[in-house]
């Protein structure tokens, strides 16, 4: 048996279908999936047991594993850096038995219509496959003419190479018709020279772009680490040809069929099976191309489909490294290019694991996979961070409604998540608007509020995040309107309000979600030193806060009348998110009462504003 191979491009993407699967992995410190061995080629009768286990489509528990558990373990790699065993990508190699019908290429498309219900419908896979070498060349085609009149080809190409086109209404050949025009040339002959500049300059082919218009290189999917498929054609080599490969050598063989072709690959319950089992749909194309067509019939091949580790999605990598019954850590934060994982505590053991393959399935844009190790606890609101897999910086850059902002997550905080509700709070912003971010970070809100609004107050505790927000006003041109501070939340605020800024102030922003509402307070008596006319309009508070309480929003409306010393407080609340089973967070909005602006019970002592 001869294999042809054809590499498929992933097709269709669609999620993976959830099953249970056995552990295989015994011991937890040996990262090496050890799979059942058994024969290269699955048949009929060996997947019966196998397809009545597992849901129909792709498997790492169906198909024919290549690599036997004893070969893994002795293949198994390991990184050398950190000492650490992680699994052979080769191990997850399944091969798959299918069978498929060659058809011409010009009627594929034709004829995939009226199969859809029989063809292979695998996620990430195309069902038409194209044949490597296979593929007839457009003006060698017109040479070869009707394809069911072998003898009116082989005598129209006669004469046009060999000159027998005279009087007969034909062409004759170019290389001929030049030696005619040689023979015939005279000074104003050359004016009636047919097709001159093609037969002095043949047309150059054009060569096909590697690079898409972006000028990135457009990735190749049949080459590397960039398979994902594989079909090879299993072909019977006994043929009319066997006498003629004796004379010409090995590589000839002598082909069943004229012009290009395309393989339709027929569903997996067709696979190892005759004409005679196959559908009436299929029998009825034979039948046809048998009826109209003598050298371009229908026919069925056995095929071999081959899914590589880079056809399985991360879930389904998971779910066979992983122990039997424990979650699969899927979801993460992405930071630019960093992956950010909340692994459990029963996921430690294997973070390396998980690491290598969030890295492997996400690459070019990941390129950095921490864990969270400790809850955050710091008054610089900076998170621990474990680097897992990828290389060793945290710095980053990341673009958000058009905005671009550095940030080192090792030494300040951003939360991507929050992003749509940044752009909601912002939306509600207009170009009259004075806003004052009492914990505005590297400046995902300031920055963005300084595209609409007139002016920014932005302050933060945390010098590096002062550094970062410096330099991100300027990266986005916006470093005229946004005044930056570095002080404690509750001295800002009195800071600011004591000047004569505070008459311009509209809106408040307090993003500190753990603690935001203890600062409330600060706005007790900030306009004492005024007169009520002097202020037109009090700014509004945006407040966030988290609440595990039965009715969270009841829990955070009481922590704000609290701070502010007021029982009558109209507060607009809306929930953000739910961070953590039971745990909600919210966002408060009301405008400052008169009764805590001007109360002379204010408790901090407001420092003189510096401009």
């Amino acid at each position: 048996m001869a294999a042809a191979k054809l590499f498929l491009r992933p097709y269709c993407p669609s999620p993976p279908i959830p099953f249970h699967a056995k552990p295989f992995l015994s011991h937890p410190q040996l990262f090496t999936p050890s799979f059942s061995s058994g024969a290269r080629s699955v048949g009929v009768a060996s997947c019966a047991q196998t397809h009545a286990a597992v849901p129909y489509g792709p498997s790492l528990h169906k198909g024919a594993n290549l690599y036997p558990s004893g070969e893994e373990q002795r293949n198994s790699i390991k990184d050398e850096e950190e000492g650490r065993h992680l699994f052979n990508e080769q191990s997850f190699t399944r091969v798959f038995d299918i069978s498929a019908l060659r058809v011409p290429s010009k009627d594929c498309f034709a004829l995939e219509n009226r199969l859809r219900g029989h063809l292979l419908n695998w996620p990430r896979v195309h069902n038409i496959a194209r044949i490597p070498g296979d593929d007839v060349d457009p003006d060698i085609l017109k040479l070869m003419g009707d394809p069911d009149n072998d003898d009116a080809n082989f005598e129209s190409l006669e004469r046009r190479v060999y000159g027998k086109a005279e009087g007969d209404g034909e062409e004759l050949g170019p290389i001929l018709y030049r030696d005619k025009l040689v023979r015939t040339f005279n000074t104003r002959g050359f004016v009636n020279f047919r097709n001159l500049a093609s037969i002095t300059r043949p047309k150059k082919r054009k060569k096909k772009k590697e690079n898409d218009g972006n000028g990135a290189k457009q990735k190749d999917w049949s080459v590397g680490r960039c398979e994902a498929a594989i079909v090879e054609v299993m072909e019977d080599e006994e043929g009319e040809g066997d006498n003629l490969r004796g004379l010409l050598g090995e590589g000839y063989k002598r082909s069943k069929w004229k012009g290009s072709t395309r393989l339709l690959l027929l569903d997996e319950q067709y696979a190892n099976k005759g004409l005679e089992d196959l559908p009436e749909a299929i029998k009825v194309m034979f039948r046809e191309y048998t009826t109209h067509s003598t050298s371009q019939n229908l026919e069925l091949v056995a095929c071999k489909l081959t899914l590589f580790y880079d056809y399985w999605s991360m879930n389904e990598i998971l779910e066979v490294l992983l122990p039997k019954g424990m979650i699969v850590p899927s979801a993460f934060e992405t930071v630019g290019h960093i992956a950010h994982l909340n692994l459990r505590d029963e996921h430690l053991p294997y973070k390396e694991l998980v690491a290598k393959v969030v890295l492997d399935k996400n690459k070019p844009k990941i390129q950095t996979v921490v864990n969270k190790i400790d809850a955050i606890n710091n008054d610089y609101r900076t998170m621990q961070l474990e680097i897992l897999a990828g290389n060793r910086s945290l710095v980053t850059d990341v673009v958000e409604n058009g905005l671009k902002f550095t940030v080192d997550l090792a030494t300040v905080y951003w939360n991507s998540r929050l992003g749509s509700e940044r752009q909601r709070l912002i939306s509600g912003f207009t170009r009259n608007d004075v806003v004052c971010d009492v914990f505005c970070g590297v400046g995902p809100i300031a920055i963005s509020a300084a595209t609409i609004v007139k002016r920014v107050y932005a302050n933060d505790l945390n010098p590096t995040a002062i550094e970062y927000l410096e330099r991100n006003c300027v990266l986005n041109k916006l470093e005229r309107k946004i005044k930056v501070f570095n002080m404690d939340g509750r001295r800002f605020i009195g800071s600011i309000f004591a000047s004569e800024k505070a008459q311009s102030i509209t809106q408040v922003v307090m993003n500190l979600p753990n603690d935001a509402a203890e600062y409330l307070d600060a706005f007790r008596g900030i306009y004492i030193d005024k007169e009520r006319e002097d202020i037109r309009n009090l700014p509004t508070i945006h407040v966030y806060g988290f609440s595990k309480a039965r009715d969270p929003e009841f829990d955070f409306h009481e922590r704000i009348r609290i701070a502010l010393s007021e029982v009558g407080v109209d507060v607009e609340m809306r929930r953000v998110r739910l961070v953590a089973p039971g745990k909600w967070m919210l966002c408060a909005k009301f405008t400052l009462p008169q009764s805590v602006a001007f109360s002379r019970n204010g408790r901090f002592h407001r420092e003189e504003f510096e401009s």
